[in-house]
């Protein structure tokens, strides 16, 4: 009883964890209505202006000061949504590298909000990082300052010079998307660019989901290999909005998708994969899928993108689990490509490699270092093809990886040579670090409270960053596998419970 009553405790705290709030949400059908003719520029009140600018996964933010019944606010508008369009929302040309934002200081709620950032004219435009602004202050009399402010930025041509000459870019009012990709210098010995896919991984893992029901793929034979990877999610998933998603799908699956009525061939069966269904099935929160890319968005519409982040995803998990986990994270992963993904040839090959693994792992540099082998595998034999076919991404070919610049330890021999031999001990380091530490979801305060309790407990990210299974105490690796493997049942007695309680409370 005292375990079960550790394993409640620990599923009530994990699922506790707040998303990282309303104002996030807000920023985010921001985004995603752009295409339906809302404004590009997203507003900002002081009620969500520092929590939307602290989880921006932009490299930089704009945030326009104005009044609504300035008359000289009013004409600049037009000139501000030409760029903002270049940057924000699913159609944009360049995603995911300057959030455009506005503040109206004409209303009451954001006078004290104004009057941190020394507003002392219309329209007034400050930029910097998106986080310096959240809990912030600026004075123009600061001598040091991570926010700027945009003194020549009065038609949308001359903001644009202003942001082409500050980091160094070439973009262009008329650009489109996926054109003039390489207008922005890439940095690709920078591993802290893998901190943007937190967001593609979340895209990649609702996708997944999404094609999941649109091919009503949840059969009585495949409903175990998705609630082993549910556990897996709940677990170990980088974000915890994909957390808590996917738990509450756990709990409630049996209910949603119950086996009886799988196996018909019935319109009974048929509603289970309906429009209700789908609306309260958002593993990853009700704004993901948002239909765009940041860190895995290729030059063209039909490279990288969703294969790109269900490869990161499943890195993460690999290094995210305990040692005692790893066979059973293999095979979650493993059945779940080869029941859930719907490229026919990918699926094989993948599974015909995971055929090849003789050995149970026992352990997670096993496991992590497996799948790492196994996607420069991939990479090698797409190499060849896409270069015979001329179908590969001309910005993002197929490579080696790590490359020497991205891991310089990783490489035994000079970067020159053509067969790379590796050190295995750096290149786990390598991706404990950055699969496991520097992708992780932005904690917000309120968060972090709570995250501490759970952190002994679980391998999740933290404001330091993914725990590294090498140093997990082996009480609290124990309490993890344990956890894993009984998750399934606890999920079915707190539903029990649940339904139970709302029997009662109709009774009475």
């Amino acid at each position: 009883m005292a375990s079960l009553s550790l394993l409640y405790l620990f599923l009530f705290l994990h699922l506790s964890l707040p998303s990282t709030g309303a104002s996030e949400r807000v920023l985010l059908r921001s985004l995603g209505d752009v295409g339906r003719g809302a404004d590009a520029a997203v507003d900002l009140n002081s009620t969500n202006f520092d929590e939307v600018l602290k989880s921006s996964p932009t490299s930089y933010a704009i945030v326009e000061f104005f009044a609504h019944w300035c008359p000289a606010c009013r004409n600049y508008k037009p000139q501000y949504e030409k760029v903002a369009k270049l940057f924000n929302g699913p159609d944009a040309a360049h995603p995911g590298i300057i959030l455009m934002t506005r503040v109206d200081c004409a209303m009451k709620v954001n006078t004290n909000l104004c009057d941190r950032f020394s507003v002392g004219h219309y329209p007034m435009l400050l930029w910097g990082p998106p986080a310096k602004f959240a809990n912030a202050k600026w004075d123009p009399k600061q001598e040091k300052s991570d926010i700027q402010l945009i003194d020549d930025g009065r038609t949308s041509q001359r903001l644009l010079n202003w942001i082409n000459k500050r980091i160094g870019s070439s973009f262009n009012l008329d650009d489109e998307k996926y054109e003039n990709e390489n207008l922005l210098p890439r940095n690709a010995s920078d591993p802290a660019q893998i901190a943007r896919a937190i967001f593609d991984v979340e895209e990649a893992t609702a996708k997944a989901f999404e094609i999941i029901l649109e091919h009503k793929m949840i059969k009585p034979e495949t409903r175990a290999p998705l609630i082993k990877f549910f556990q897996l999610l709940v677990a170990h998933h980088p974000s915890r909005k994909c957390r808590k998603g996917s738990a509450d799908l756990l709990i409630n699956f049996d209910e949603m998708w119950p086996s009886s009525h799988l196996s018909l061939h019935s319109e009974e069966a048929t509603q289970l994969y309906g429009s209700g269904a789908t609306e309260s099935t958002a593993v990853c929160g009700k704004e993901a899928p948002r239909g765009y890319w940041i860190f895995c968005r290729g030059s063209k519409n039909d490279t990288r993108g969703f294969s790109c982040g269900l490869w990161v995803l499943m890195h993460s998990l690999s290094v995210r689990v305990g040692d005692g986990e790893s066979q059973s994270a293999f095979v979650a992963i493993r059945d779940f490509i080869h029941n859930f993904f719907i490229c026919e040839e990918c699926r094989r090959h993948f599974y015909d490699m995971c055929l090849s693994v003789k050995t149970p792992f026992e352990s997670t540099r096993a496991l992590s270092l497996w799948l790492w082998q196994t996607h420069n595998k991939v990479n090698e034999r797409l190499m060849k093809e896409e270069k015979n076919l001329g179908t590969g991404d001309p910005s993002f070919p197929k490579s080696i990886w790590p490359p020497c610049q991205l891991c310089p330890t990783c490489h035994l021999n000079p970067a020159t040579s053509t067969e790379v031999q590796w050190n295995e001990d750096e290149v786990f380091k390598f991706l404990v670090k950055y699969y496991g530490q520097t992708l992780a979801s932005p904690l917000t305060k309120e968060a972090s409270t709570v995250q501490s309790q759970t952190d002994l407990l679980t391998t999740n990210d933290s404001a330091g960053g993914a725990v590294s299974a090498e140093l997990v105490p082996v009480w609290a690796a124990l309490g993890i596998a344990l956890a894993s493997v009984t998750f399934g049942a606890l999920a079915c007695f707190w539903r029990a419970q649940q339904k139970n309680r709302k029997q009662r409370k109709n009774w009475s």
